[in-house]
């Protein structure tokens, strides 16, 4: 008897429908054919444990299974499911006419019990583009593949839930999820607030500044000047995350296993703050069953690279082509994948190996040589795809409690989704430019040309502060930013002499002032 279920095989961000092909004939062997990795060829002890502890017996007979198609690789514990109720129903343990109109997936305890899987949102995505009637997934999992609608999603316990939904012997309500109002209702929840900043204006100033062109910022100061706090709030003065682009990003997390059990959808802007000891697969993705690196995990969001010269400067180049391109390809001799990573870098570092250069109330111990070599572990061609350099004093300890609280971060995320607002209009005709950072070189001469007084002053600030050739187009990039926020149609000279500021780095007697 041939009985088909099922199920689905992520692959990067794609998903492939599985089809679970079950014939059973006389005789004693188990056939599983379809490139199966360990995980699913292990998954024939799960589920006769499974079967036997609920009742049923796994058949003596000669049992071919095919996951097709047959040339694609599956990886995971995720086809236990469909392995398990395939079985049944070939050996008639059990009778079901609908099994055609579900996809289901889940992992096998051995007492029957469904554990969670990854990918569960793609996976319903993809069911319903099907045209399955619904999908069952494990309780876990219900609540991030109920976000699709016009799909009946089922989050199930155990075995024999889903094989009396099958046969018909006992009801189940479909989960259902009303997404935009979950959506909407915690966007703006933030637990951290720029409020909590005593002082440091200035350096607010400048993350203001990055938020509204999504410029990438590095912050430089001596330790315990605010340069990781302040980073950790960024996401919450960025523009909040459309209903597409928190679908986007839950997939990704989704399908890297990161979403908890309670989680529909992400709907603010995601953090990621990876140690400087991470591996160049780990940041960038890949393995032997491929996952989303730390730069996928932050689509839509802050990857934030803190103490930057501790990193591994080969982890640091590979940054250079997704900083560009907002994609990343992983490519093996077994597969090639794809992943989006369209994220604002953030990084911060210490000035100097001892910490303290430039600190008014420390003394600095290093030499204009050490201090050099500590910058040079930080590449020219990284450095230049970070508009916004920002030097941070720390306040004083005796004038933190009398510095009044912050600006929160409300009143400063309007402001710039005013100015992201201007610039949606300005490059509505240009295709996948959003923001002042992506202009290319003729449109930083058709938008940003500072007129003849702006010129002058860039051309002195240029030649005294010995500033390199590169700082010129990020200079004009972040002025007109600046000038969006100040709702001006011209890049103004206060604008000019403003963005100059924020090229600190670029100052060619940075080590020796």
């Amino acid at each position: 008897m041939l009985v088909k279920t099922y199920c689905a095989a992520v692959n990067g961000m794609e998903v492939t429908t599985i089809i679970v092909e079950v014939n059973v004939t006389r005789g004693v062997m188990y056939h599983l054919t379809g490139l199966g990795d360990s995980a699913v060829k292990e998954g024939k002890d799960r589920i006769a444990a499974a079967l036997q502890n609920n009742g049923y017996k796994f058949p003596i007979a000669d049992l071919t299974i095919n996951l097709a198609p047959a040339d694609l690789r599956k990886e995971g514990s995720s086809f236990d499911l469909p392995l398990a109720i395939g079985i049944l129903a070939a050996s008639g343990g059990i009778e079901s006419h609908c099994l055609d109109q579900y996809m289901m997936v889940g992992e096998l305890s051995l007492d029957g019990h469904l554990q969670p899987i990854k990918g569960a949102l793609p996976i319903a995505i993809r069911a319903r583009a099907e045209k399955f009637k619904g999908l069952i997934v494990p309780r876990q999992n219900v609540m991030e593949a109920a976000v699709v609608n016009n799909l009946e999603v089922y989050g199930m316990d155990t075995i024999m839930d889903v094989i009396q939904l099958v046969t018909g012997l006992k009801d189940f309500d479909p989960t259902v999820i009303d997404t935009r109002k979950k959506f909407y209702e915690s966007q703006y929840q933030f637990d951290i607030d720029f409020a909590d900043v005593r002082g440091q204006e200035n350096v607010k100033r400048a993350l203001e500044v990055a938020a509204a062109g999504s410029h990438n910022v590095i912050l430089i100061g001596p330790p315990g000047s605010g340069k990781s706090m302040m980073a950790k709030r960024f996401p919450t003065i960025m523009p909040p995350l459309t209903l597409a682009e928190s679908l986007e990003t839950t997939q990704i997390h989704s399908i890297a296993g990161k979403l908890g059990g309670n989680t529909s959808l992400i709907t603010q802007r995601p953090f990621r703050s990876p140690h400087h000891t991470i591996s160049e697969v780990a940041l960038v993705g890949g393995g032997s069953n491929p996952m989303p690196g730390e730069i996928s995990l932050a689509h839509n969001g802050v990857l934030f690279a803190d103490e930057l010269p501790e990193f591994n400067k080969h982890t640091l180049e590979v940054l250079r082509q997704p900083l560009e391109d907002n994609r990343i390809t992983i490519s093996r001799a077994k597969y090639s994948i794809e992943y989006p990573c369209n994220f604002q870098f953030i990084a911060s570092m210490n000035p100097c190996p001892c910490g303290y250069y430039g600190d008014p109330t420390h003394h600095c111990v290093c030499s204009p040589g050490q201090i050099t070599k500590y910058l040079g572990r930080i590449s020219g061609p990284l450095l230049d795809r970070i508009d916004i350099q920002c030097e941070i004093t720390p306040v004083p300890f005796k004038d933190i409690s009398k510095v009044e609280p912050g600006e929160p971060s409300a009143v400063i995320r309007e402001r710039v989704i005013k100015a992201r607002d201007i610039q949606t209009a300005r490059y509505k005709d240009f295709k996948g430019i959003h923001c002042n950072a992506q202009m290319t070189e003729r449109m930083i001469h058709q938008f940003a040309e500072p007129d003849e007084a702006s010129i002058a002053l860039l051309r002195t600030a240029m030649e005294r502060l010995s500033l390199s050739a590169r700082a010129y187009n990020r200079i004009l990039k972040v002025a007109r930013t600046i000038a969006d926020l100040d709702a001006s149609d011209r890049v103004q000279p206060h604008h000019l002499a403003e963005a100059i500021g924020y090229r600190n780095l670029d100052r060619g007697d940075w080590a020796e002032r």
